[in-house]
């Protein structure tokens, strides 16, 4: 009994520092909107300057001043971003915004690394609190009891923030509704970024305050994001008291779940996540959106299949690319047969995203298990690899069929957390379940046939199952059943009136992008000649959103660009500085505010710029353009019908 006690005084130790962050995320979404992907960066960096800070500085005030200082710096950080970055992309579609903050984040990984270095770091003992007290004949490091008591002190100071200050009442006004607060005449902008520099202040004081428990590391950004990202979603997008209920359940559940159910340790805390998320959406303490806005799917001008010019033009491009080999080396189409393979990866993603409208953050899940399936068929079932590039999908296409069914009953932010969840349920069980999977050795050996052996054959076979892949998706596009999830996506209601079962035909849609990703999964494992967890992970599927809003959201194939432009960009990067991601995550950003629409949209927008016609098809024009846009579907599979 003395020894789950410790254990809970642990875990609640442990809350302090994830509400701390994770108040900062949902107070910054509750207002802005935004999913600040970059929220871990700044914990990060909170940690790394109150090391600094505390090391140069000796004695209790140097400590605990050092902390808090560390954190307002980094807070300035955070408004100094909003007011440069943020304010100029508010009005861009809110995947764009996470696009944004995902390049902050690259950057400020390297930049951690190029200045203190790529070693961890040992921070010093809280001074007073660096030893222990025994509590039934156990030892409890004093320096927890402060953080326990820290958390609901924290949660106090917050309260009385939001509801006995003006400027509470004014976020709290903005909370729920933006547009009424700027009536009133409320500067906004200056309330944005004051929320922004008070949740960036409670993510770093939450990362200072971890450096006499842990080592301070250029990869705690990714690892805290994801719990707090948990953390946000079961308590509810948005509030406080939701987080801190909801950090205390998670790091309980990760202090016992060690101890009760050592094989599924991984994975309690997202099936708690998923089964919250299928049971009430909005999480424990949320509140649906009351005026949620339009999918970033929606395109104001209508989508036209390629005229006859822009099919020569394409398949020149094909051409180009099966010649190849005649003229490169092995390197580089290894090279190429990678990116073709997340280019059919991108597309899938793509296809679900701005077809159905439904934005997936784990989309990597059916392509890792498309390559696992592969493996699977080559390892236990002796299958050549014909074989294996067949059936290897079906794993995918498995998955999409299960989680799908429970993702489509949710939409926007929720949707996204959701398929997050299925695939960290996935990636964990790759990882613990080491009999079948290999854990973290993965499985090996995976060799594609004789004829497909060379770099040559490889890229050739690669280079046709992607054309026919991507060509057969925009096909769906224009088909009576890419009408039908147009419509479901544009207006439920209308879709409804005239027969279409919208949550079905999305499920179709989410089985058809899985399956898609699971054969460019099962391509992408006979290319590596292994599989590994990694496969199934958040980098995984972070790089495909890259790639697709990259291209272009309003367009049909602007995943195709962005796959290209982002993979090609990253490897060669690589190959010529140690400092790739702050230049990768450098001209993300720069993309983002200078692209807006993505690289093929900005093309496609610049292609059909024309003065105003003469009666009036101006901005008016436009809008009814826009307004139109929606039916569009549901006209055209009318017409098909």
């Amino acid at each position: 009994m003395d020894f789950l006690l410790i254990q809970a005084l642990s875990g609640l130790a442990s809350a302090a520092s994830l509400f701390l962050v994770a108040s900062g995320l949902s107070i910054i979404f509750g207002v802005t909107r935004i999913v600040n992907f970059a929220h871990g960066a700044f914990y990060m960096l909170g940690a790394y300057v109150a090391f600094t800070l505390t090391d140069r500085f000796a004695g209790p005030l140097g400590f605990w001043g050092g902390l808090l200082v560390a954190s307002l710096v980094v807070a300035a950080l955070g408004a100094l971003m909003e007011m440069v970055l943020l304010r100029r992309i508010y009005q861009a579609p809110e995947l764009f915004q996470l696009l944004a903050t995902f390049g902050v984040t690259l950057m400020v990984q390297d930049l951690v690394v190029l200045i203190w270095g790529p070693d961890d770091l040992m921070g010093p003992r809280a001074p007073g609190l660096s030893g222990a007290f025994s509590l039934f004949g156990r030892l409890v490091p004093s320096y927890d009891i402060l953080l326990i008591l820290l958390g609901p002190a924290v949660l106090g100071l917050l309260w009385l923030l939001f509801h006995r200050t003006r400027w509470g009442v004014l976020v709290r006004a903005a909370t729920q509704d933006r547009e009424m607060v700027a009536s009133l005449g409320v500067n906004q902008k200056w309330l944005f970024t004051s929320v922004f520099a008070l949740g960036v202040f409670l993510a770093a004081l939450g990362g200072a305050l971890q450096i006499p428990r842990t080592t301070v590391t250029h990869y705690m950004d990714l690892s805290i994001i994801v719990e707090v990202f948990v953390v946000v979603v079961i308590g509810g997008l948005g509030s406080v008291t939701g987080a801190f209920i909801a950090a205390v359940l998670v790091s309980e559940l990760n202090a016992f779940g060690i101890l009760v159910l050592p094989k599924i340790s991984m994975i309690t805390v997202f099936l708690v996540m998923a089964v919250v998320l299928v049971v009430r959406p909005w999480g424990l303490f949320g509140k649906p959106d009351a005026a949620p806005r339009a999918s970033a799917g929606i395109s104001v001008r209508p989508w036209k299949p390629m005229s006859v010019l822009e099919r020569s033009g394409v398949a020149l491009v094909v051409l180009l690319a099966a010649l190849l080999p005649l003229v490169s080396g092995s390197y580089a189409l290894s090279v190429g047969s990678e990116i073709l393979v997340f280019v059919l990866f991108a597309a899938s993603l793509h296809f679900m995203m701005t077809v159905g409208g439904l934005s997936s953050f784990g989309h990597a899940a059916y392509f890792g298990l498309g390559a696992y399936g592969a493996a699977f068929a080559v390892t236990y079932f002796g299958a050549p690899m014909e074989a294996a590039l067949l059936l290897g999908p079906l794993l995918g296409l498995a998955g999409a069929v299960l989680f799908g069914w429970f993702c489509v009953r949710l939409s926007g932010v929720y949707f996204a957390m959701l398929t997050l969840a299925f695939a960290q349920i996935t990636w964990s069980v790759a990882f613990q379940w080491v009999e079948v999977t290999g854990g973290d050795n993965g499985i090996l050996g995976i060799w594609p046939s004789a004829w497909a052996s060379t770099p040559q054959g490889f890229y050739w076979l690669t280079l046709a199952v992607v054309v026919v892949g991507v060509a057969l998706l925009r096909m769906l596009v224009f088909s009576p059943f890419g009408f039908g999830l147009r419509a479901a996506r544009d207006s439920a209601l209308r879709a409804e009136a005239i027969g279409i079962d919208g949550k079905r035909t999305q499920w179709a849609a989410f089985m058809v992008a899985g399956t898609f990703a699971g054969i460019a999964g099962a391509l992408f494992a006979f290319l590596k000649g292994s599989v590994f967890p990694e496969t199934l992970a958040i980098p995984m599927s972070v790089d495909g959103l890259v790639m697709v809003l990259l291209g272009g959201i309003e367009t049909v194939s602007g995943a195709v660009v962005g796959a290209v432009v982002y993979k090609a960009l990253a490897i060669w990067l690589m190959s010529q500085t140690e400092l790739s991601k702050l230049v990768l995550g450098g001209i993300i950003v720069l993309l983002v505010v200078a692209f807006p629409k993505g690289i093929v949209g900005f093309l496609e927008d610049w292609r059909h710029r024309r003065p105003p016609a003469p009666n009036g098809a101006g901005p008016k024009a436009a809008g009814k353009a826009a307004t139109e846009a929606a039916p569009v579907g549901i006209a055209k599979l009318e017409a098909a019908r």
